[in-house]
């Protein structure tokens, strides 16, 4: 496999796997959207009443779905997957929604229930923004990585004529 083939590759296997992560964050925040209207109605949860649980829906279309569309234009023009901090960047980022959003569920349901909340359930979504805000500073340290990548360095791309 010549080296060209290789990186269109591994460009393309970012970008599916940005294309169908935020895809299922789509899913994921469109299924909350209905389980917060459907879950409070069946607990007799009084309207207007704040809930964390309805922050969910917002909090997986935004992080997850909007934001992952944007890093696969991102990936398109340039192509940030060259970097090594691209994989370190969409673990601990998708960690990060995924850990504040489901303490954001787990909350929201306990209000709903009129149970209390715990500590515990804070300090994993502190960690969980903590995540986030360590995968934002991946991703923009990748992209700087591509945007001020010398022009006369070599490109994995590039071949020598045959």
């Amino acid at each position: 496999m010549r080296l060209d083939h290789l990186a269109n590759f591994s460009k393309g296997l970012a970008m599916q796997k940005l294309f169908y992560a935020a895809f299922a964050y789509m899913i994921l925040g469109v299924g909350s959207g209905l389980f917060y209207r459907e879950f409070t109605k069946a607990n007799d949860f009084p309207e207007g009443q704040f809930t964390q649980l309805g922050l969910v829906h917002t909090h997986l279309l935004t992080l997850g779905f909007i934001v992952l569309l944007i890093v696969l234009v991102i990936e398109k023009v340039f192509v940030i997957s060259k970097s090594h901090l691209f994989e370190w960047f969409f673990w601990v980022y998708n960690a990060g929604v995924l850990a504040t959003s489901a303490m954001l569920a787990w909350h929201g349901s306990l209000t709903v229930m009129g149970e209390e909340s715990t500590s515990a359930i804070a300090g994993i979504a502190g960690l969980g923004h903590i995540a986030l805000t360590a995968g934002m500073v991946l991703l923009f340290l990748a992209l700087r990585s591509r945007i001020v990548a010398p022009k006369d360095a070599p490109s994995v791309t590039a071949v020598p004529a045959e």
